[in-house]
This record gives C-alpha cells, structure tokens and sequence, in this order.
C-alpha cells in the first residue's frame, strides 16, 4: 500500500555492524591501549591530578575524579574496563613515553550503524598537540572505513567550548543544543550535539591525514576542513 508519503534514502546494506573491540591502535603519535587499570593507572593519575589545571579535566566528564588517590583511580578505571557497552582506551604519547588520557567509543547502536566518540580528556602537556587529533583520526578510521559505520557522534556539555572547538575543527557538524538534557554532579547540561557521516568522512580523512604528516608546517585544519567541503 503507497500513500505517497515520502521516504529517506533506501538502505541496502542493513546488517547489525560489529562492535568496536580493537586492542590497540598504533599512529605515528600515538597509541590506543585498552584499559589496564594496574598498568595505566600511575600516568593517568599523574596526569589528571596534582593541580588546579589538571584537575579542571574532570568537570565535564560524569561519574568519574578527581580521585582522592590512584587506588580510587585504579577502581574507577576498574570499571571503564569492565563497562558492559563502553569499549574504553588509554591514550600512550610517543614523545612522552607515558599514557597522557584517555578516550572512548560510547551509546554503540549497531543495528542503527552509528556510535559516538566519548569520556574524550588529555593531560594539560598533551591538550592542542598531535595526540587529539591522531587519536580521533584512528578512532574514525575503526569507525568508518573498518566497520563501516553510518555515523560517528560527539556530545559534550555546552558550556564545554574546548570540546566544541575541537568538535569542529576536526570535522564533525554541529547539530543542536539538546536543553536540560542530563544532571551531572548536581549541575544541569544541555548538551552540544556533533556528529560526523561517512559521507563526510570522505572529504575529512585525506585533510587530516595531509595535517597529520605536515610535520613541523601545520596548518589550520578546520578551515582546510571547511575549504574542501567548499563553505
């Protein structure tokens, strides 16, 4: 029966994707690591605690530190790990010789093909380096070109503009503010709504490839970003 309603685009290829499970993965920059609380544990403290600037990384991540000290830590990462959705990854500098944050593939919907990139933070020493963005970029890669994934989000809080800055700059698309969305540690989050296609990733990887092997002449990827989609 046809009513002449309009439909989206037909979907051929409906198949449930696979769930993110990887190990490891291995840039040029950096390496992914699943979480290993006894392993992990003493640079990641070191990392997120000590001071004023790397104890601001957890305000806008829910249900985690600072932690009173890297026991607490360890147990916290206990249960990243053990999480029954979550897939979550340490972040290991090569310049540093250390695990300096932590990031994550997060509200995994494989019959949808999308998931999102989440609990995203890095040391103050790694913040506007290499790491995010090769991190990000080897997470999209597993995302779209190996489990061929529709759709790839990111949500932060809105007041969170280093997260939304970074959202756009590696080629996500702002998508709304979803209002009173969640209550974390008693404060109200409307949250920022980002997401990236894989039709989008098709004009995104090859800039971020050219930045990432730009080497010492970087140049400002979210404007190469905006000039290949031709806005």
């Amino acid at each position: 029966m046809n009513f002449m309603h309009k439909l989206g685009e037909k979907i051929e290829d409906i198949a449930p994707r696979q769930l993110p499970d990887k190990e490891e993965f291995k840039g040029v920059f950096v390496e992914l690591h699943r979480v290993d609380p006894k392993q992990q544990a003493g640079d990641l403290f070191a990392a997120s605690h000590g001071n004023a600037d790397k104890e601001a990384i957890w305000t806008y991540i829910p249900m985690s530190g600072p932690f009173d000290n890297q026991q607490h830590m360890e147990e916290w990462l206990r249960r990243c790990r053990d999480h029954p959705e979550f897939t979550f990854y340490a972040v290991y500098d090569h310049t540093k010789k250390k695990y300096v944050g932590m990031t994550s593939f997060v509200s995994i919907v494989p019959d949808m093909q999308r998931l999102e990139l989440g609990f995203i933070w890095y040391a103050p020493e790694a913040q506007r380096s290499e790491v995010n963005t090769e991190c990000i970029y080897l997470m999209l890669c597993e995302a779209f070109d190996r489990l061929k994934y529709r759709r790839v989000e990111w949500k932060c809080d809105s007041l969170n503009q280093p997260s939304r800055n970074a959202a756009l700059r590696l080629g996500f698309c702002f998508e709304g503010i979803f209002r009173k969305h969640m209550i974390i540690n008693g404060h109200n989050r409307d949250t920022a709504w980002f997401a990236m296609i894989d039709t989008d990733w098709v004009t995104v990887k090859p800039v971020v490839e050219r930045w990432l092997d730009a080497s010492e002449s970087y140049f400002s990827l979210r404007e190469a970003i905006q000039n290949k989609r031709g806005r």
